[in-house]
């Protein structure tokens, strides 16, 4: 076996080994210290948030739905079917969306599944209201259950706006 001598030997090779890591650390740790966050080096200068192009003039939500497409709606529509359903009273995972325009938030029969919140929120879905809603839902009504991202193009908004007023209105 090994003596006393071998171990001690092995041991105190190992500990040194640590010992000299260890103070390299510390010694790299004083050289190279940067002294916390201080002012940053240079600064990117941006737009303010509210500017999106500059060259872009914004359009009227009443303009971009009077020019909407239905038919480009239904395809966006598409997003809409796996919760969704056109037919009158044909509640799936959400309420059935048949007559939505202009209809009282949260009152398609025989579904059960509204959030509290949406529930409490009140008034129509005015085209208005459909579209505030379905650029972030999470946004317009907090606490609502419907779990969809939104819509980040104002276009494809107006476009399924004008398609749901087609059906059933």
């Amino acid at each position: 076996m090994f003596d006393t001598m071998t171990v001690t030997k092995a041991a105190a090779g190992l500990f040194g080994t640590f010992l000299v890591l260890l103070l390299a650390k510390w010694g790299a740790d004083v050289l190279y210290h940067v002294g916390g966050h201080g002012d940053a080096a240079y600064v990117i200068e941006t737009d303010s948030a509210g500017a999106s192009g500059g060259d872009e003039p914004e359009v009227a939500f009443e303009d971009m739905l009077a020019a909407a497409d239905p038919e480009k709606g239904a395809k966006v529509f598409r997003k809409c079917t796996a919760c969704h359903k056109l037919e009158d009273g044909a509640n799936g995972t959400g309420p059935y969306l048949y007559g939505v325009v202009d209809r009282p938030v949260a009152s398609a029969q025989g579904f059960t599944g509204y959030s509290a919140s949406m529930q409490a929120h009140g008034g129509n879905w005015t085209p208005e209201a459909l579209d505030a809603f379905l650029t972030k839902p999470s946004a317009y009504i907090s606490g609502t259950s419907m779990s969809f991202a939104g819509l980040k193009k104002p276009e494809d908004r107006a476009d399924l706006i004008a398609y749901l007023q087609t059906i059933g209105n």
